[in-house]
């Protein structure tokens, strides 16, 4: 078992704390807000430099590519010699590469992880997990990130990121698609419920339509993946759209919609499925 660090214990890290203590990992966590590490039967420091001394593995989990970036330049100095840095959170592809080469100057591995799977599959250890990178990094950290979910490497450093921006895409767009059908079952007369049963197993069936199917149907928008970080990705997703050259059509009016849900609504920190009540709204319901 691996001295493993942890630097972000929210509505994910908190849980994927529970799993490596579980697996017996000697496991310090950090978050900005202290209350938040406790209780999670791992040691808590006061801060980043402190977590990451002496761990083997050290595991990003915040919000964004900015916040990842304030927490290393405060811990650079305390990292362990041959450590290595995982990125779990949702990050620009550019921002990956970018804190690779800076690791690198210092001796630092780097593997960007991101994953899927929201809040129900951190708490079951079920985590897609994407990781780019050195296979050798990948093959050093793998055992760690399997007791948080299935880990898949996918290529060089940034490929993680760039999976989770298309598993991004793949999500926002099947939410406004399984919003749209559970809006017409209701107002048609049919049994939402019953219907989602129906077609368990067949073409339409995934974990948005049964998960966040339930959700639409009854009306529970606590957050599991906030509307806020979704249209971060989604705006990550675009920038990088951009700079490829592409155009993505779906993507872009989706994130559209997400937009109304945070300002319009005030719903940035309602779970994504929240974009039901968007299309409620547009329906003049």
């Amino acid at each position: 078992m691996a001295k493993v660090a942890l630097l972000g214990t929210g509505l994910m890290g908190a849980p994927m704390a529970r799993n490596l203590v579980a697996a017996g990992h000697d496991l310090t966590v950090w978050n900005r807000s202290r209350a938040k590490a406790e209780g999670l039967g791992a040691a808590v420091a006061d801060t980043p430099a402190e977590a990451v001394a002496g761990a083997a593995v050290v595991i990003s989990m915040l919000s964004d590519g900015p916040a990842s970036d304030a927490v290393q330049v405060q811990a650079m100095d305390a990292f362990a010699p041959g450590a290595i840095w995982v990125e779990m959170g949702s990050i620009k592809p550019e921002e990956a590469r970018a804190h690779a080469a800076r690791f690198a100057e210092r001796g630092i591995g780097y593997v960007d992880a991101p994953v899927s799977g929201g809040t129900k599959g951190a708490e079951a250890g079920t985590l897609a997990i994407m990781a780019g990178g050195d296979a050798k990094a990948f093959a050093a950290v793998e055992s760690v990130l399997n007791d948080l979910g299935r880990a898949v490497h996918v290529g060089p450093i940034g490929a993680g990121q760039l999976s989770k921006l298309a598993n991004q895409a793949i999500v926002a767009c099947t939410i406004g698609a399984v919003a749209e059908a559970m809006l017409l079952l209701e107002q048609g007369g049919a049994d939402p419920a019953a219907v989602r049963d129906a077609l368990k197993g067949g073409f339409a069936d995934s974990t948005i339509l049964q998960q966040h199917g339930q959700r639409m149907t009854e009306r529970n928008f606590e957050p599991g993946g906030l509307t806020k970080f979704q249209i971060k990705d989604l705006d990550n997703v675009l920038a990088e759209a951009d700079g490829l050259g592409l155009e993505l059509p779906t993507v872009r009016a989706i994130n559209d919609r997400f937009k109304v849900v945070r300002d319009e609504m005030a719903g940035g920190d309602w779970d994504h499925s929240a974009l039901f009540l968007e299309l409620r709204a547009r329906n003049g319901l």
